[in-house]
């Protein structure tokens, strides 16, 4: 089946629920055995249920992924496969232009627990082998990157670390399987903040984690069970409906943004313009190879680059609402700097980039010449 038909039917069969056409929303905490001893497939709530059984089966399929888990947001995602596959002594390397969220887990918890970690510029696939140690058991990736959407050649480092014996992690969000699938490149694990692109209606906090190998399933599963930090049926509910139309919303994200990239590039106000989707961004040819499109994120960087000026656009938008979330179906702004990467360290900030005047927008699916209407009468003079 292609993708858009196995994100509607993939991990249900309505046999086994008395044939609902959706999948029922189990709100249940437990499940009543027949006898002591009885192997149930569920019976207790934070092991698992039907609801959320289904929505890990369709998220493993999208991945195209033997197994997938699920968790009550992305971070807890993100902590059960650092817990699942590093010890104190063991060394993580991750791309030096990370999510703040994932920088401040690595250095605020991993590190203090005894685990090394290593933030490489990755841009060059080479630079990961000079980075590699006979300690280093994981390597972490986003790509596109949050926020300034850099590109990483995720099969060119995947078999450099595959020839090292380290594993390989990709956080998947901004692409979404629909347009990109890291295990297919080579990678071993797949992570996503579902509460952005996959659920996609901003109503949803949930993490998923999507890996073949059974027995790193195991051990993420194993963490998941007994760190309890699991989605309820609400939760595993309304995901399951986003993914139904991820496609549909995926194409319409892409459509717009580009859109709205054009509209940007050289505007008089605007100093840079980052997305994989213009000619000119260092990432276009890898991301035309490794995407199906250039995804629905488009981040700038204005010419007057204090939090004021932002805040002064921010303040004229009309459609766009000042949010940190993102890949919901209504456009949204986030001023990075404070936000999204509000507790890296300003020198960190100021090295990759992410400064007081730049915005990343989520642009949603409305109409695009309200969008751009939008933007436009924001940027005036």
């Amino acid at each position: 089946m292609k993708f858009a038909t196995r994100a509607i039917h993939a991990g249900y069969d309505s046999a086994d629920h008395n044939r609902a056409v959706m999948p029922p929303l189990y709100q249940t905490s437990v499940f009543e055995l027949q006898e002591i001893g009885e192997a149930m497939d569920f019976s207790y709530a934070r092991t698992g249920t039907p609801t959320r059984a289904a929505l890990e089966g369709c998220l493993a399929s999208l991945e195209g992924a033997g197994h997938a888990l699920a968790f009550s947001s992305g971070m807890a995602a993100i902590d059960a496969v650092l817990r699942a596959c590093l010890k104190p002594g063991d060394e993580v390397i991750a791309l030096a232009n990370l999510y703040g969220g994932a920088y401040r887990l690595l250095t605020r918890v991993m590190a203090p627990q005894g685990v090394k970690v290593s933030f490489v510029d990755l841009s060059q696939p080479e630079r990961l082998e000079e980075a590699i140690t006979p300690q280093t058991r994981l390597l972490w990736l986003e790509s596109p990157t949050n926020p300034l959407l850099g590109m990483v050649d995720i099969a060119a480092l995947a078999a450099i670390a595959r020839r090292r014996g380290v594993r390989v992690a990709v956080d998947n969000t901004f692409a979404t399987p629909y347009l990109q699938r890291p295990l297919e490149m080579g990678a071993d694990v797949v992570v996503h903040s579902a509460t952005k692109y996959l659920g996609g209606h901003s109503d949803v906090l949930l993490g998923l984690v999507a890996v073949s190998d059974p027995a790193l399933y195991q051990d993420i599963r194993f963490i998941q069970n007994a760190a309890g930090a699991v989605p309820g049926p609400q939760d595993c509910f309304l995901t399951l409906r986003g993914l139904k139309t991820l496609a549909l919303r995926m194409e319409r994200h892409c459509d717009n943004a580009e859109q709205v990239a054009a509209l940007l590039d050289g505007h008089p106000l605007v100093d840079k313009v980052y997305y994989p989707g213009l000619a000119r961004h260092p990432g276009h040819e890898l991301a035309r190879r490794q995407m199906r499109r250039f995804g629905g994120i488009v981040t700038i960087q204005l010419k007057d680059n204090r939090r004021e000026a932002a805040n002064r656009f921010v303040q004229r938008l009309e459609l766009f609402a000042l949010a940190e979330s993102l890949g919901g179906v209504e456009s949204l702004v986030n001023h990075s700097y404070t936000m999204s990467h509000g507790g890296m360290p300003p020198e960190q900030k100021a090295a990759l980039g992410i400064v007081e005047g730049g915005l990343r927008l989520s642009v949603g699916i409305e109409d695009i010449d309200d969008i751009l209407a939008d933007i436009k009468q924001a940027l005036a003079d």
